[in-house]
């Protein structure tokens, strides 16, 4: 297999790009024909990978949305410390 030419991906970010914002408003039956673009111009590995990020970018916007700020900042971030006073 070779690496797509500028074109080939072009294409791909573009059929997927399409297919996604019709998901934002629409459903995936009513998105059939823009998966299908979006499955011909990608390769597989790449749809693969583009849904399970989909999926993260999904989850992760809706745990912002809740105010669960909790589980995105990392354990160094300094808004997780509680500031301790030693008297």
């Amino acid at each position: 297999m070779s690496f797509p030419s500028k074109e080939e991906r072009l294409n791909c970010w573009g059929s997927r790009d399409k297919y996604w914002k019709c998901l934002d408003s629409k459903s995936e039956t009513e998105c059939k024909e823009l998966r299908k673009q979006y499955e011909k111009f990608c390769s597989p590995q790449w749809v693969k990978h583009f849904d399970r990020k989909r999926e993260y970018l999904k989850f992760k916007e809706k745990i912002e949305q809740e105010g669960d700020k909790s589980t995105i900042n990392s354990p160094d971030d300094e808004t997780n410390h509680q500031s301790k006073d030693i008297v």
